[in-house]
């Protein structure tokens, strides 16, 4: 077990603190009139900024990240006795973020904030609009998952021939968690750690792996974003249908809006934390039962609370736009949302330890050409049937990142496009297992 170690600012309220004032400070400077400022967001976007900043914290040890028990477990982190207990009681992979020093901020983000957002951004949704949209997002998600499933592979072969004792023994096991990871989420991720018998200490160099490269691959989408329209303009993509959808939800803000009183704001929480309320009650509801009865269906994340989460409180807010209720988008609904993405965008900051790739250097290499080649093909393909940056970016994070950052990446091109993102990350959470379990294979027989 690796020493402890010691953090200048352990409180959570003040590490929750830091990160406002970061955020606060990123929106103040972007709106300078100040020349240096101006100059600078030129080239550097804002949320970027706000997801880079508190990563330094981390990195420089100022503030604790919220640990997942599968670091404690294995000896990564020693966040206590009473901590490490919890851990060991823990069930549900998805449900098992426990701060270290008492910090909870990642797992109250995505657990209370994101699911809040979720519903407060798609209240606004069009059907018929996403519909216009058309099949080249679904293309570009299934490049991404092939280019996930075939970069495993020739990155273990690639890395045989430069440096052989890197991915020597059974480091091909611990890549089917990254694989599962990087389509999936959590749940998948845990399940190629049972099914390939993946070692504590191996698991926890390979969560290293996933966490630094996946989030330097989302902070190059979010760069992107920023200039999405030059790129386009370059490629001649039809960007018509994302335009469309943006115009419509822009005009039903101009044709509704209105100063929100505070009626407005408090109904606002009431329909964003209630559906919020209800996706968590059914998720404890359901996994245990379909756990019980359905005993297979852990294969397919069917048995993961944050999938169930998702979903439920995704097709609430879509069931939402349909009635009166879509009115408080006139009112900011989508701003209190992107407020909420904006905390989760900085708490997912506070997971990324960039000194970490200077300590298994050759591993990360494994990482990265394997991010490149899913990199590449997704480029490429993106180019041949023209698709706009916001079909890759989004795609491509839909399966390295999540339901978590999925939306966080959509959401860059505008606060309307979010669904789009959450739901090619449930579909990612259907094939992450099947298509990590292939990867394996794949990577065992190279392994020999």
């Amino acid at each position: 077990m690796s020493e402890p170690i010691t953090y200048l600012i352990t409180n959570s309220a003040t590490v929750f603190g830091i990160l406002a004032v970061i955020l606060g400070a990123v929106f103040y400077t972007h709106r300078s009139d100040i020349p240096f400022f101006k100059k600078f967001y030129r080239f550097v976007p804002a949320l970027l900024l706000c997801y880079f900043l508190p990563s330094l914290l981390h990195t420089f040890h100022i503030v604790p990240y919220d640990y997942a028990c599968s670091d404690i477990l294995s000896g990564v982190v020693d966040a206590g006795n009473s901590v490490l207990a919890q851990c060991q009681a823990a069930v549900d992979p998805d449900d098992t973020k426990i701060g270290a020093n008492g910090s909870q901020i990642y797992y109250v983000a995505s657990r209370f904030l994101l699911p809040a957002s979720l519903v407060l951004l798609t209240l606004s949704i069009d059907f018929k609009k996403i519909k216009a949209l058309g099949p080249k997002a679904l293309i570009l998600f299934l490049t991404g998952t092939l280019g996930i499933v075939i970069g495993g592979p020739i990155a273990l072969m690639i890395m045989s021939v430069i440096n052989p004792d890197v991915v020597a023994g059974g480091v091909w096991r611990g890549m089917t968690t990254v694989a599962g990871s990087w389509i999936g989420g959590g749940a998948n991720q845990a399940a190629m750690k049972e099914v390939y018998e993946v070692s504590g200490e191996l698991f926890s160099s390979m969560i290293a792996v996933d966490v630094i490269i996946a989030n330097i691959w989302m902070a190059v989408l979010l760069y992107m974003a920023a200039k999405s329209k030059e790129i386009d303009a370059k490629t001649g993509a039809d960007t018509s249908a994302i335009e469309d959808l943006k115009q419509t939800v822009e005009k039903f803000n101009r044709e509704n809006a209105k100063i929100p009183d505070l009626t407005d704001l408090m109904l606002i929480v009431c329909i964003a934390f209630g559906a919020t309320a209800i996706g968590h009650l059914v998720a404890d509801n359901l996994v245990p039962f379909i756990a019980e009865n359905w005993p297979g269906a852990s294969e397919y994340s069917l048995t993961s609370k944050f999938f169930w989460l998702i979903v439920t409180v995704t097709t609430l807010g879509l069931l939402f736009s349909t009635t009166k209720l879509r009115n408080f988008e006139a009112v900011g609904a989508s701003k209190v949302g992107s407020v909420f993405i904006y905390i989760l965008v900085g708490a997912i900051g506070l997971h990324m330890d960039i000194s970490a790739i200077v300590e298994r250097p050759w591993l990360f290499l494994v990482g990265a050409i394997w991010m490149a080649i899913h990199a590449i093909l997704i480029l490429v393909v993106a180019k041949l049937i023209k698709a706009p940056v916001f079909y890759m970016a989004v795609a491509s994070q839909a399966n390295v990142g999540g339901a978590a950052s999925a939306p966080v990446v959509a959401s860059a091109f505008h606060p309307s496009l979010a669904p789009v993102g959450v739901l090619l990350a449930v579909l990612g959470y259907a094939l992450g297992t099947y298509a990590a379990w292939f990867c394996g294979q794949v990577l065992m027989r190279i392994a020999g």
